[in-house]
């Protein structure tokens, strides 16, 4: 199914509904221009295109997915919108899972100004994003005996134009209660799939069966042992024991950090859970009454450091909005079985449904063992908003992280409207940052992050975004006065950016 030129070691991916580890094999093709220039920053992005597939019919009073999952199918909801880029994400009104995919473009700029050095566009009918998912292509940059090798994850085969790909099962049947297969049938599947960029532009595919019903989010390579890490959230059905019938075993349980067995396109081994759930009791995440099982863990940002592995949790009303870690740092196939998921000592420990969601944490930085930024979307409550929203800088201080200061200037609040070929897209707000990347030189760290937004679009997702820089002098503790943001990439309308990833001289 997929194009293949030269095959590379089988690797081993961990992600999840949460944090899963997978050992796959993997497929390379070529691909035509050099990429991944020494010195640059490359920058994940998608356009919408409603001239392709599924949405191409799409118009007001179309058939969608019913906003309930069941062991039955529901009546289908009604669609409100046609699919016009300024009013279709309306129609996540009626349909929850609503989303349209496209095609992924990763731009290689110069870090300082923006120019494009070099694109390279991900062919569609491998692997595609869904549009208006804000929390989808984070990508990392790590290295290989070749060169750096840039990665993220999407879904496989859903092309351009597919509704509600994120969330589609990943296996045809995964889930008879998601909303989405009762809707589309059973073999609507898009097996989420992680994407190598390697620096002569060669692509390298490995499907996995991890998070069905929901959206894969951000994936890194570990060198140390060719293993890839991914975040994400699972579970849109009604009951988790479907979903997680096709990883073995669960770990942390409640879609925590996960193991299964290697994969080989398109064979899959999987093993079924026992269908009371009870191989999911995982005190942690589960020590809140009232949660959804696959919400608890629903991790968004994650960077790798000094041989660990740090992530991030900052939505669903579920679990605990922090950042995590896991030991041991970097689990194996065989070390997965007893890893654990923990707080990063100093990071809030009050579950979702105690703060109200006072804090939406989502990129991490490292700058140095004792400087973390963690970037904070600002779609939580008042306090998020006002306190946490943009650039947080944490200081490491006798083996616990303290809080120092957010960086806002000239980012929160700011505004603008684009006019385009649907009509002028409703004012759109900057209320923080998602993705994120740094490069320490000196005693300064320069940050680039892409924003988070509001606007009276019905998907905040889909609003056009833009791409920031800020530099920071690395020992401050308390803010300094005159830092401020600056707009690295401006909106584009039509067009949404989601990743960052600077390439750094030593890889």
């Amino acid at each position: 199914m997929y194009a293949t030129t030269r095959a590379i070691r089988p690797t081993l991916l961990l992600a999840g509904c949460c944090l899963v580890a997978i050992l796959a094999s993997a497929n390379l093709a070529d691909a035509k221009a050099p990429f991944l220039k020494p010195n640059s920053l490359v920058i994940s992005s998608s356009t919408y295109d409603n001239s392709q597939g599924a949405v191409a019919q799409l118009q007001t009073g179309s058939q969608l997915p019913s906003a309930q999952a069941s062991t039955t199918c529901q009546p289908f909801s009604t669609a409100i919108a046609g699919n016009d880029y300024v009013n279709v994400w309306d129609n996540v009104g009626p349909d929850p899972s609503f989303g349209v995919s496209s095609a992924i473009t990763l731009n290689d700029v110069n870090p300082n100004n923006g120019l494009v050095n070099s694109t390279l566009s991900i062919p569609s009918d491998q692997v595609a994003t869904s549009f208006s998912s804000k929390s989808e292509l984070g990508l990392h940059i790590s290295n290989r005996w070749y060169g750096p090798v840039l990665s993220f994850i999407g879904y496989g085969g859903a092309g351009v134009g597919a509704l509600d790909s994120s969330n589609s099962d990943a296996v045809a049947g995964q889930d008879p209660t998601n909303p989405v297969t009762c809707f589309f049938g059973n073999t609507y599947a898009h097996p989420r799939t992680i994407v190598s960029v390697a620096q002569d532009g060669a692509l390298a595919y490995t499907p996995s069966i991890a998070y069905g019903g929901n959206n894969g989010r951000s994936a890194f390579y570990s060198p140390d042992d060719d293993t890839y890490y991914t975040v994400g959230n699972s579970n849109n059905g009604a009951s988790s024991s479907y979903n997680q019938g096709y990883t073995n075993p669960d770990v942390t349980q409640t879609t925590g950090l996960e193991v299964v067995n290697p994969l080989e396109w398109p064979t899959y081994n999987y093993a079924p859970i026992p269908s009371d759930n009870s191989a999911q009791a995982d005190p942690q995440f589960s020590s809140v009454s009232g949660d959804k099982a696959g919400k608890d863990s629903n991790f968004r940002g994650i960077t790798e450091f000094n041989g660990a592995i740090y992530f991030s949790k900052g939505s669903g009303s579920n679990g605990i909005d922090t950042v995590y870690t896991v030991t041991p740092n970097l689990p194996s196939l065989s070390s997965a079985a007893s890893a654990t998921v923990s707080v990063v000592p100093g990071f809030p420990t009050d579950t979702t449904k105690t703060s109200g969601g006072n804090f939406t944490p989502f990129g991490i930085f490292f700058a140095n063992a004792t400087t973390m930024y963690v970037a904070d979307e600002g779609s939580g409550n008042t306090t998020d908003q006002t306190t946490h929203a943009g650039l947080e800088k944490w200081s490491l201080v006798n083996g616990t992280w303290q809080f120092d200061y957010v960086l806002t200037n000239n980012l929160i609040g700011t505004s603008y409207t684009l006019a385009g070929y649907d009509g002028d897209y409703p004012t759109v707000t900057t209320t923080g940052l998602r993705n994120l990347a740094g490069e320490v030189k000196g005693g300064k760290v320069k940050l680039w992050a892409v924003t988070s937004t509001s606007s009276a679009a019905g998907d905040n997702g889909a609003d056009p975004n833009e791409v920031v820089a800020i530099e920071d002098k690395l020992a401050a503790t308390k803010l300094p006065r005159k830092e401020a943001f600056y707009v690295l990439k401006t909106p584009a309308y039509g067009t949404v950016y989601r990743g960052v990833a600077f390439v750094n001289p030593t890889n």
